[in-house]
């Protein structure tokens, strides 16, 4: 007698979902192949040539993160196509903090019933990050797992690794009087998105009415995703003169430089050296938010510090322009401890 019993896909996962997926996305993650990349998509693992790639003495470099509640703007607007490059970001931008090329990335995406078109959406935005970051997508975990998700909702966690030659690690080299240059971000980029959401609902606004500070929807307007500091960043490493960066994520310019600053080293900022960018303005003045709060929770406008020797902060300047960066100079590093400001941004 033949029972009719019970499946995986009974039970909510769909194995030939997840194998079209991966058949989908394997384009896109060959279009960000890259010196060192040994095999395609589908293995058990994925192998990497640190050879192959140009090293001879390498250290490398491991990073995780995720893009925390920004998630629920993408999902409650199913605008989902840039949190990839958001999940990238937040990742290989704090490789290069420690003086590390990207060389590759893993993601890792959950949801409780997995939406073949929304998965690819979210991937080829993966694959545009590592692809601008010069690394390589490699592999990855779709998780399906009903009962675990709310309908439409999904996850995101992503892991970067990248390598240095020995001995050229960073921070190195900080002194006193090295210039503090910062680099404009693209906006709220991927940190503060709790106290954001609390703002949005204070205000009455929906994702779909006009940004009071954009030509956009205040959803797409905040779902600009995070600036990609990876090629100038190398660069202006490589030109010589880089003694600290500093990834302005959450903790803003208060708690993330003087994790760079040896000990008894502070930093002095002068909040005049640039223009509180307009959404800034609205998330403090809509929720009624102190100075101090803006620049502990938010980048305010600057989403990467550089600490430089003072002599060669003018050519790094210009490189990091011709580079498509705005670059201010912020102030010095000082004797003393954390970050001291001048000047008011509010």
């Amino acid at each position: 007698m033949t029972k009719n019993g019970l499946t995986y896909a009974d039970a909510g996962v769909d194995i030939d979902a997840g194998n079209m997926l991966v058949e989908r996305i394997k384009p896109a993650a060959k279009r960000t192949a890259r010196p060192g990349v040994m095999a395609g998509l589908g293995g058990f693992g994925a192998l990497f040539d640190l050879k192959g790639a140009g090293y001879s003495d390498p250290i490398l470099v491991a990073a995780t993160d995720g893009v925390g509640t920004k998630l629920r703007i993408a999902i409650d607007t199913g605008n989902v196509d840039t949190i990839g490059i958001d999940l990238v970001a937040m990742c290989v931008n704090d490789l290069v903090c420690q003086g590390a090329e990207p060389l590759f990335f893993l993601d890792y995406f959950a949801t409780g019933k997995l939406e073949l078109d929304q998965a690819t959406r979210i991937i080829e935005g993966i694959a545009a990050g590592c692809a601008a970051s010069g690394c390589a997508l490699i592999g990855g975990e779709t998780a399906e797992m009903p009962g675990m998700y709310h309908d439409g909702d999904f996850d995101l966690a992503g892991f970067a690794v990248g390598a240095m030659e020995r001995g050229t690690d960073l921070p190195a080299g900080v002194a006193v009087g090295d210039v503090l240059l910062g680099l404009a971000s693209d906006g709220v980029h991927s940190n503060g998105y709790s106290l954001v959401r609390r703002v949005v609902g204070l205000s009455g606004l929906g994702w779909g009415d006009a940004a009071p500070f954009a030509d956009d929807s205040l959803g797409a307007a905040l779902l600009t995703p995070t600036r990609l500091y990876v090629k100038p960043g190398l660069a202006a490493v490589r030109g010589g003169g880089v003694h600290a960066l500093a990834h302005i994520t959450g903790g803003g310019l208060t708690e993330n430089l003087p994790r760079v600053l040896p000990e008894g080293m502070g930093a002095q900022i002068d909040l005049g050296a640039w223009d509180l960018p307009p959404v800034f303005r609205w998330l403090a003045e809509t929720g009624g938010m102190a100075q101090a709060e803006l620049l502990k929770t938010f980048n305010a406008g600057i989403g990467m510090v550089l600490a430089v020797d003072a002599g060669q902060a003018g050519d790094l300047t210009a490189l990091l322009t011709d580079a498509g960066e705005t670059v201010h100079d912020l102030g010095r590093v000082t004797m003393g401890d954390g970050v001291s400001y001048t000047g008011q941004l509010l």
